[in-house]
């Protein structure tokens, strides 16, 4: 077993190290006086799971490499039936529930599985679609509930693999662009695990409720236990903040992931409640930039832990990571001031390198030029978690790779810096930049200074026109739908807006503002703001000239 770059064999290890102690926890309803009710499996538990699964999957003939399209519940069938493909060597293909039919359906079409594990939705929607699902020729159905376990049986033979062999595809979010299904091989899920380790100090034996379900994949290796949250991922901002507290207090949770939107929300219910989480020794959010103000908001929960940061993509994670503390006392007036986010140094083993932008393909490092500490530019990153590739999509995979010998950097496809104390800045992403004919806008350098506006929910920078000579917008969403609906409150707000521009020589280049009900964002963090859709939403409206007051622009339409 040791021989194995399998990912799967820290399960039966852990079965052996922690027996008894509980490997994953899912809710099933409540007590009569109230607490959460678990359905809890063991670590020797869950590995005979995981057991039953392989057999199972053996049965209906899947076989090693095949690759498996996993479309069940969250929590025990996901964590169960991911580690019985790695057992398998067979490759799980996961995507997103909520990017939207058509994306979905691409994804599939595109990554080409042989076999459907999936919940009887999952397989009649697969027979309504027949084309993007033409590859299926094993369906192996799999019932709707999240508490359902296999018969037990022996144990399992573990597949042999190498750490290049094919372990899983993920796909990314799509936020500025297509979504596109990510290689993961077995020795990089391997090198998250031991980066993640070290970067946040996790013991085995600590409770995680990871609020990313892909993230609970993660668990069994590092030994944590899995409190599967209450929360829907097809509709993560829907979540109950007080469901999420009453887990993190009755199971004693050490550990947490979720994106800015959730954590805002629960830190507002403590707030309210006057609740502290003491049992938490940290709390990570990652999926867009967190805020001073979280920061401090998150903070504030943790008598004896740390609200952290880290930095990273589907691509590459993690790679760098900064806590509440720096950003408090350091980087977050910095950030207000619209210097960008600092997200904090690289986390050993992790390289980090800034190149002057381009959109064009760069073949090896040579064709790239770096440049010095502060000036803005691409980030592209090296190390043993960066994958290599994107499933059947070789252009993507050559716009974002770049050889240096044996190494290859990965484009994060965000702009930022180096300061002089080695700590990454984010500006934002690349695609969403504003070139004007005098320079460039970055959102995350611009927004922050809109977001001081307390009736301001949220901001995104757009530009108007072709690349080189864009006009930049402001687009904002105000925190009540009255101010939207009323002239009087409009106006009130956009002449706001003009007086935080020209607190800033770059955002008082900005003369065009937009009111927007709903920001478009992304389903898995809910916080990722889609600006190139807002862009096109804004080239089609009248906006409002930040310098006139009130007066509607002439409408911009390309």
């Amino acid at each position: 077993m040791s021989d194995s770059a399998n990912i799967a064999r820290h399960l039966p290890l852990m079965a052996v190290h922690q027996p008894d102690h509980p490997a994953v926890k899912v809710p099933r309803g409540r007590t009569r006086d109230g607490q959460i009710d678990y359905l809890t499996l063991s670590f020797r538990e869950l590995d005979e799971e995981v057991n039953a699964w392989v057999a199972r999957l053996e049965g209906k003939g899947v076989h090693r490499g095949d690759r498996v399209l996993v479309m069940v519940r969250q929590g025990l069938p996901l964590i169960a039936a991911a580690f019985a493909l790695f057992k398998l060597g067979a490759v799980p293909v996961i995507i997103d529930p909520g990017m939207g039919r058509e994306s979905f359906l691409a994804c599939v079409a595109r990554s080409r599985p042989r076999v459907l594990l999936g919940i009887p939705l999952a397989q009649i929607f697969s027979r309504v679609f027949r084309r993007a699902f033409a590859t299926i020729e094993v369906r192996v159905w799999v019932g709707g509930s999240a508490t359902a376990r296999c018969r037990g049986v022996g144990s399992t033979k573990l597949a042999a693999t190498n750490p290049g062999d094919l372990a899983a595809i993920l796909f990314t979010s799509g936020s500025t662009g297509a979504p596109k299904g990510v290689c993961y091989e077995h020795g990089m899920f391997d090198a998250q695990v031991r980066l993640v380790r070290a970067t946040y100090d996790i013991q085995p034996g600590e409770v995680d409720l990871p609020m990313l379900p892909i993230f609970a994949l993660f668990n069994p290796a590092l030994g944590m236990t899995t409190v599967v949250p209450e929360i829907d991922p097809s509709k993560p901002a829907a979540v109950d903040p007080a469901k999420i507290v009453q887990a993190i207090q009755q199971e004693n949770v050490t550990s947490s992931f979720g994106s800015p939107t959730l954590w805002r929300k629960i830190a507002a219910h403590c707030a309210a409640q006057n609740i502290k989480l003491p049992t938490m020794r940290r709390v990570l959010m990652a999926g867009a930039p967190v805020s001073p103000a979280l920061f401090a908001d998150v903070q504030a929960l943790l008598p004896g832990g740390l609200a952290q940061s880290p930095y990273g993509a589907t691509e590459s994670l993690p790679l760098c990571s900064i806590a509440a503390e720096e950003v408090t006392r350091e980087t977050g007036l910095d950030s207000l001031r619209g210097r960008g986010t600092c997200v904090g140094r690289p986390v050993n083993e992790i390289e980090v390198k800034i190149i002057a932008l381009t959109d064009a393909p760069l073949a090896t490092l040579a064709d790239a030029r770096e440049l010095p500490v502060g000036e803005i530019g691409e980030i592209i990153v090296c190390g043993p978690v960066v994958t290599k590739s994107y499933d059947a999509l070789p252009e993507a995979t050559t716009a974002a790779k770049i050889r240096e010998g044996a190494q290859l950097w990965h484009r994060m496809g965000d702009a930022g810096f180096i300061d002089e104390r080695g700590r990454l800045w984010f500006c934002g992403r690349k695609a969403e930049r504003v070139e004007m004919r005098d320079g460039v806008l970055y959102p995350d350098q611009v927004e922050p200074i809109f977001n001081l506006h307390p009736d301001i929910r949220r901001s995104a920078l757009v530009g108007l026109g072709d690349r080189g000579n864009q006009r930049p917008a402001i687009i904002v969403e105000p925190r009540s739908r009255e101010v939207v609906e009323t002239p009087a409150l409009r106006r009130k707000l956009v002449r706001e807006l003009r007086a935080l521009a020209v607190q800033h020589a770059h955002t008082d280049r900005i003369r065009l503002a937009f009111l927007h009900p709903a920001f478009p964002v992304d389903v898995r963090h809910n916080a990722k703001i889609h600006r190139l859709q807002l862009a096109k939403w804004a080239a089609h409206h009248a906006g409002y000239e930040l310098d006139k007051r009130d007066v509607p622009a002439e409408s911009l339409k390309r």
